[in-house]
């Protein structure tokens, strides 16, 4: 999937203008990033646009455990929007990922982040 096809998959999904859909994607990425182990994450940016490839760097090896309430606080703190659009826009970018990345890829990043998110993506469409 091509970076422009990735930010539009998130737009419509979010309902958000572009401008909007692209900070939300950055920032989700990056959070994301937080909560995968290094190795997980370095699977997952070989799969997106190399646009995205940067904000898929965790700050640390360990990945950081926390639920969807703080992912989303995190996200809304990045993105300066308020955390319900934060959570809707997390759920979108998290939907989009999985359609841009092989079924097996998306399973190991679902496995590191526990049922909370994966019902969350499943509920998305």
């Amino acid at each position: 999937m091509q970076y422009d096809d990735y930010i539009s998959s998130v737009q419509v999904r979010s309902g958000r203008p572009h401008d909007e859909a692209e900070t939300l994607v950055h920032a989700t990425l990056r959070v994301l990033a937080q909560r995968l182990t290094a190795g997980e994450a370095d699977d997952l940016r070989a799969q997106l646009p190399g646009e995205l490839h940067a904000d898929l760097i965790p700050p640390e090896p360990e990945a950081q455990p926390f639920q969807p309430d703080e992912f989303a606080r995190r996200v809304a703190r990045m993105a300066r929007v308020p955390e319900a659009q934060a959570r809707e826009g997390m759920v979108a970018v998290l939907a989009t990922t999985r359609d841009a990345v092989e079924p097996g890829e998306f399973d190991d990043v679902l496995s590191q982040l526990g049922g909370e998110f994966a019902q969350l993506v499943a509920r998305s469409g």
